[in-house]
């Protein structure tokens, strides 16, 4: 995402200037800012929130905090904010978290810093409830990888999945496994060719054990894939099952996968597609036999690179995805939406839209929501410190 984040600068001052001209708009639902960010307690979050039973809310900064290379903290539902840790308390613990949060059945919590650690190439971590951090691998930045940036998944044995960004034989990213008993190995080098390059997202597992992702760039027209990795007895075999091609179906996406309860998988491209402005689009891949079939749900306007760059929420009970946009909307500075499905198609409605002003800007956050249906992420930028928000949408 720090490739990301030079683009934002580029056009920040542009879209800001237009952000100040304007007063927020009518919105369709409650929107309420539950924390605006001050530096000292955290600067910058470049991913969303993990949610407990409670409705306490988890997430990262990529900067600030006691010694200014990001923290990880809880939230209430009413916004009162804690550090659980602040990076650089210690020698090596890592920085720049770009990652959110995934929970183990003690509470425990398990992360990504994109930098730092022993080799200043990142770490993965676990934080304990009381806010004792431990390095579980430090990134040397060849072939075992570098700069990981996507949120964790975990197997029913307590085993880690991942990808980093970085690294690896070619260079060019990997997927990797640390086992529950702290074993680091490479499942997969991306080789810099039609297998794809620079996975951004994570990795989703299915009930076989199976990995599903996307890399942002590479494939056969060099605009991303979303990819399978098998599992074999004699190891890992990567299959192809979309490669984007910017037309319609939407290129470089840096959002994971989500399955539903049939097997189908849903994912979003943050560039590209069918919309005027060309800003991504939602897709489903089906499963079909031994094949799958790519389709598009909807296009996003946009504009530049617009779409979503943090995985979908699905709604198991009603079908309905749910999502935001980098700087989409009608003052290009986000939005949360939900796609609904209706008699073969989908209806889209952007829920909120960002502003630019005190309710924050570039939205890169994944959504979580609680028992009573309310939406919660966060904003990178804006908000009363201008360093980003924490937001509920209540639909």
């Amino acid at each position: 995402m720090n490739s990301i984040i030079s683009i934002n600068k580029l056009v920040f001052a542009l879209v800001l200037g237009l952000g100040l001209l304007v007063t927020s708009g009518l919105q369709a639902q409650t929107f309420n800012i539950l924390h605006s960010f001050a530096g000292s307690d955290g600067s910058g979050p470049l991913a969303g929130l993990a949610i407990d039973s409670k409705g306490n809310l988890y997430g990262t900064t990529s900067s600030g905090g006691a010694h200014g290379s990001g923290v990880v903290f809880r939230a209430n539902g009413s916004g009162q904010e804690r550090v659980l840790y602040s990076f650089g308390s210690i020698v090596n613990d890592g920085a720049s978290p770009e990652s959110s949060l995934i929970f183990d059945a003690s509470g425990n919590l398990y992360g990504t810093t994109f930098s730092g650690g022993a080799s200043g190439n990142g770490t993965v971590f676990r934080l304990t409830p009381k806010g004792v951090e431990t390095v579980l691998y430090n990134f040397a930045g060849g072939a075992d990888g570098a700069n990981p940036e996507a949120r964790l998944a975990m197997d029913k044995s307590g085993n880690l999945y991942g990808t980093s960004t970085a690294g690896g034989t070619a260079g060019d990213g990997t997927v990797f496994e640390i086992s529950k008993a702290g074993q680091h190995s490479v499942l997969y080098n991306f080789a810099g060719g039609n297998d794809g390059t620079v996975p951004v997202a994570g990795v989703t597992l299915d009930a076989k054990g199976n990995l599903y992702g996307t890399t942002s760039t590479g494939g056969q027209y060099g605009y991303g894939t979303v990819f399978e990795l098998k599992r074999l007895q004699s190891g890992w075999a990567e299959r192809i099952l979309h490669n984007f091609q910017m037309q319609s179906d939407g290129g470089t996406p840096y959002a994971g996968l989500i399955f539903d309860p049939s097997g189908n998988l849903y994912g979003a491209a943050t560039d590209g597609g069918d919309g005027s402005g060309g800003g991504g689009t939602i897709f489903e891949l089906s499963p079909s036999g031994n094949s799958w079939t790519f389709k598009v749900l909807y296009g996003l306007a946009g504009w530049g690179i617009s779409g979503a760059f943090r995985d979908i929420l699905f709604d198991a009970a009603s079908g309905v995805l749910y999502g935001t946009s980098h700087c989409d909307g009608a003052y290009n500075d986000g939005t949360v939406w939900e796609l609904t499905p209706s008699s073969g198609t989908w209806n889209y409605t952007e829920l909120y839209t960002f502003t630019g002003q005190d309710d924050g800007l570039y939205i890169f956050s994944n959504l979580v929501s609680d028992k009573a249906g309310n939406l919660y992420g966060t904003a990178s930028e804006g908000g009363a410190n201008g360093v980003g928000v924490i937001f509920k949408v209540a639909p």
